[in-house]
């Protein structure tokens, strides 16, 4: 009879508890996101630094790109970006109808790479890009002239 009693309080006991941690574990996941892709982006990650630079990279790219080229002389180009040990990353060509619009976000687009690379220490390859020597348009498009280096 004794054990009929431990019994029984036991088993109650032992099904609540189960119930209780069963509807625990359902709620505590609700605020977690159910795929790394939906993850909040985290402001001060490079990952993140790096994808407003792209952003920014192909909004000037593309500005540029939307321009048709019919006579070189109508355009200029610019050194863009910042290696971590000097010098551009690229030049890019731009027509001089927008010079003042572009150089200055070209400039901004520059300093922030820097910015960048200085936060997070990055190294680069060193190799120096030529700067084009000349201009052509080509079936509408501009082209960055650059002589041979053997």
């Amino acid at each position: 009879m004794k054990k009929k009693f431990i019994l029984i309080p036991a088993l109650v006991l032992c099904t609540t508890f189960s119930l209780i941690s069963c509807n625990t574990s359902k709620n505590a996941n609700t605020n977690l996101p159910k795929d790394i892709s939906e993850r909040p982006a985290d402001q001060d990650s490079q990952k993140y630094d790096q994808a407003l630079l792209d952003k920014l990279k192909a909004s000037i790219e593309s500005e540029v790109s939307g321009e048709k080229c019919t006579d070189a002389n109508e355009w200029a180009f610019a050194p863009m970006g910042l290696k971590s040990c000097g010098g551009p990353q690229q030049y890019i060509a731009y027509p001089k109808k927008i010079e003042a619009s572009i150089i200055s976000r070209i400039k901004d687009y520059t300093d922030k790479v820097r910015i960048f690379n200085e936060k997070y220490n990055i190294v680069s390859d060193c190799v120096v890009i030529t700067p084009p020597t000349s201009l052509k348009c080509v079936n509408g498009k501009i082209r960055l002239i650059t002589p041979d280096i053997n």
